[in-house]
């Protein structure tokens, strides 16, 4: 699904055959002052032995780093009004930041990043998708569907997924399949359709009352809320911060997805910058 953005940059260290001859280096007998010379093999680097959660402060210098990019373009004023970055480049920022960051750091092998095509964006609602991979099959173990949301210069035609320019056979027959939905519910019902290991995760490129700040909504149970409503919506996604006191930071998230219970339901309000 989608097109991979990262590749696994590292192979485990193989020993060269030259090695299989060397010879110890050995202290005359009776002569104690000369104190034993450490292997070769000891001065090699080695690698740590990855655990499951090892990921998580890695994934926080990723978003730190796609946050902090992405903000300064957020809060740039151009004197003239002449420059003003779009929302698909604002999208594209992020994630580019993002996946630099990942592959500097080393971390695809156990958590990736796919980003989906045109198609796929209308079809779906998700701009990428996040995943922890299980060893050694690298299949996903935890899937995060990601979407993007602007202030309310949206791009035309945004609310109901009809991208600028997206005019290809593959788009067009993805407006056709996706119906009457909106984006939201589009992406809701994909997250659903994989499981409680699923999560959709609406990412705010700055809110009303804060335009400078990037901040996200995620859940696993956002289909509760269709039997509350008449639809999915913005309004419905803002709301959530209503009243909520606590705001969890990306670590903090991510280390909530990986311990919760098989089939619990998660929902959490997260401040990225």
């Amino acid at each position: 699904m989608g097109e991979n953005m990262s590749k696994a940059s590292s192979r485990p260290f193989q020993k060269a055959s030259i090695f299989t001859t060397f010879k110890p280096y050995n202290t005359p007998p009776g002569d104690t002052s000369v104190s034993p010379r450490p292997s070769i093999f000891s001065t090699l680097r080695r690698f740590p032995v990855a655990k499951s959660n090892d990921f998580v402060p890695l994934f926080s210098d990723c978003i730190a780093a796609a946050s902090s990019r992405t903000q300064e373009y957020l809060l740039f004023k151009d004197p003239e009004d002449k420059f003003r970055p779009s929302p698909e480049v604002l999208t594209q920022i992020f994630l580019m930041t993002y996946i630099t960051q990942s592959v500097n750091l080393n971390m695809t092998d156990v958590f990736n990043c796919t980003a989906m095509t045109p198609g796929q964006r209308v079809l779906l609602g998700a701009d990428w998708v996040w995943a922890v991979l299980e060893k050694p099959t690298k299949n996903p173990r935890i899937q995060i569907a990601v979407q993007v949301l602007h202030l309310s210069d949206k791009e035309p035609g945004e609310e109901n997924g009809h991208l600028p320019g997206s005019c290809s056979e593959s788009v067009q027959m993805a407006h056709k399949e996706s119906g009457d939905k909106n984006m939201y519910e589009r992406m809701v019902d994909f997250c659903t359709s994989i499981g409680k290991d699923c999560y959709a995760l609406f990412l705010f490129l700055g809110k009303k009352h804060d335009q400078g700040n990037i901040y996200g909504v995620l859940s696993n149970n956002f289909q509760a809320a269709i039997g509350k409503c008449d639809k999915i919506d913005r309004a419905l996604l803002e709301n959530f911060f209503k009243g909520s006191r606590y705001l969890h930071t990306p670590s903090g998230m991510m280390q909530a997805i990986v311990t919760k219970k098989e089939g619990e339901p998660l929902t959490l309000m997260i401040k990225f910058s």
